[in-house]
């Protein structure tokens, strides 16, 4: 029956409990039964312009898309206007947005960028269509259960080889298959994992993005960079492959940026055969369900950093924050705990420091990414909603104050991403060495200014879906997710006051001392 056609004179007839009809973009929908299931009472829909009427408008000022896709509510079209077509589509599976600054300029219809070539459109595709059939759905099923990411997506990260581009470019990616073969591991660079931060903060779902194996990106690579030959090969295999999980554990409730301050000691046994760990973590991100730990230590020398596996004298228990559980923070206490001093990550005398510090500008600009990615998100709910919410006769955009709220978020995301862009192709052109000298102040701003912008840009999204940006369902619900978690990011990876510190400093030690006004 739902192929039939009606004139909105047949519709127009049934406007009464009972006998309730309604239009909703050119489709038909019998709500005769549903109405007294109504979550919002059947009094609404009895309303003299919504039964027997059409109801697109007053539809949309209640409800996302999403809820005509329902199998429970799709069931109830009946039929379809006669000469009439439907107008209001959904964005395709994989496709892109067509609301302005919703997507960056480099993929959208008439800019030009000089950064990406077309290896990276193909992998923009097959990564968003990825997001969209598999990523998403998995997120939002299980972002307030306190579960990792289902066995289904974590085995896709390993076929897709996802996990090990999040680690960047490099010879780990040498022999592996990326994205079924969208692009070559001799071509992989910044862009595509750019490209790949950005994709996948599209879930609405903060927690569970970490929990996706966001530990093993920060971990992981002290342990690419810095352990032993065999060690290494190991455990990139495992973790890789998608068989184990690994965590960065250096925060405490002693020592946060202050890494150097940690109280977790770390004691060489007599015949140097190992060591012996005891000390406490917090806010570790993976913590609860990780396999090792990348653990930073402090020894009669200073700092060391031991790769742990998980067993007898180690204990994690999950940390409840606004983030999501899913995110599996944790608190972790090592007992005495005995470490082959084969897991040590690079120098034992005191070294340590190096190796913690080695991976924070690509975890910073990492943060960015993603950072920026959920932002823009956030900026298209915003557009559509004030084009579709209507106050006093108008739509919502159509008042001045709205227009700038509007007008600062797009220049806030605009500029980041140029910023960003910046910052991407000189990693590309650089080698570890001259990234440590001449990004680290650049990343640490950039972070910053994400993390600030965002924080604005919330708080923005809030005022415009009004009530519903406090709703952790409907129509404002990815708003109200977006607003509880934003703090998030202004504290990983180093807060915003020590980051703008930090950049200060490096500008400093650069400052030619024969400058003079």
């Amino acid at each position: 029956m739902a192929n039939k056609e009606f004139t909105r004179e047949d519709v127009a007839k049934h406007n009464k409990e009972g006998d309730l009809w309604i239009v909703v973009d050119s489709k038909v929908f019998d709500l005769s039964k549903f109405g007294l299931m109504h979550p919002g009472g059947l009094s609404v829909l009895l309303d003299t312009e919504i039964a027997g009427q059409d109801a697109t408008e007053a539809f949309f000022g209640l409800h996302r898309y999403e809820v005509l896709q329902r199998p429970q509510y799709s069931r109830l079209q009946i039929g379809t206007i006669q000469g009439e077509k439907q107008q209001i589509f959904p964005r395709p599976v994989g496709g892109l947005s067509t609301v302005p600054y919703a997507e960056p300029t480099w993929l959208t219809a008439g800019y030009h960028s000089p950064y990406y070539k077309d290896h990276h459109r193909a992998f923009q595709k097959v990564l968003r269509t990825f997001v969209d059939q598999t990523l998403f759905p998995d997120a939002q099923a299980l972002q307030e259960k306190g579960k990792m990411p289902s066995r289904k997506v974590l085995d896709e990260f390993a076929r897709l080889n996802i996990h090990a581009m999040r680690l960047g470019p490099g010879d780990h990616l040498k022999g592996r298959v990326l994205m079924n073969g969208t692009v070559k591991p001799e071509e992989f660079d910044a862009f595509h994992e750019l490209i790949m931060s950005q994709e996948m903060s599209r879930i609405h779902a903060r927690g569970y993005h970490d929990g996706a194996a966001g530990g093993t990106m920060i971990g992981l690579p002290a342990v690419k960079n810095f352990a032993r030959p065999a060690l290494r090969e190991k455990i990139l295999g495992e973790v890789l492959d998608g068989k184990k999980l690994v965590c960065l554990a250096i925060s405490e409730a002693f020592a946060g940026s202050d890494v150097a301050g940690t109280r977790t000691f770390a004691t060489l046994s007599d015949d140097g055969k190992y060591w012996t760990v005891t000390g406490t973590k917090k806010w570790i991100t993976n913590g609860h369900f990780a396999d090792y730990f990348v653990t930073g230590c402090r020894t009669s020398k200073g700092m060391v950093v031991l790769l742990i596996e998980r067993g007898e004298g180690i204990e994690t228990k999950h940390i409840n924050t606004s983030y999501g559980p899913a995110s599996g923070t944790a608190f972790v206490t090592f007992d005495h705990v005995k470490v082959p001093v084969e897991h040590t990550l690079g120098p034992d005398n005191g070294g340590g420091l190096v190796v913690i510090l080695s991976n924070f500008n690509h975890e910073r600009w990492a943060m960015c990414c993603s950072s920026l990615g959920a932002q823009r998100i956030i900026v298209e709910e915003c557009l559509k909603w004030t084009t579709q919410r209507k106050v006093f006769g108008k739509p919502l955009n159509s008042q001045a104050v709205i227009r700038s709220k509007l007008a600062a978020m797009i220049a806030r995301v605009e500029s980041a991403q140029a910023w960003l862009e910046n910052v991407t192709y000189q990693m590309n052109h650089m080698n570890y060495k001259q990234q440590s000298a001449l990004l680290a102040g650049q990343i640490a701003f950039l972070k910053k200014y994400c993390t600030e912008t965002a924080q604005d840009t919330a708080r923005d999204a809030v005022q415009i879906f009004g009530g519903r940006g406090i709703t952790k369902t409907g129509m404002g619900r990815f708003i109200e997710h977006y607003h509880t978690n934003i703090g998030f990011d202004a504290i990983l990876g180093g807060t915003e006051d020590v980051l703008g510190d930090l950049g200060v400093r490096q500008a400093l030690k650069q400052m030619p001392k024969n400058a003079r006004l």
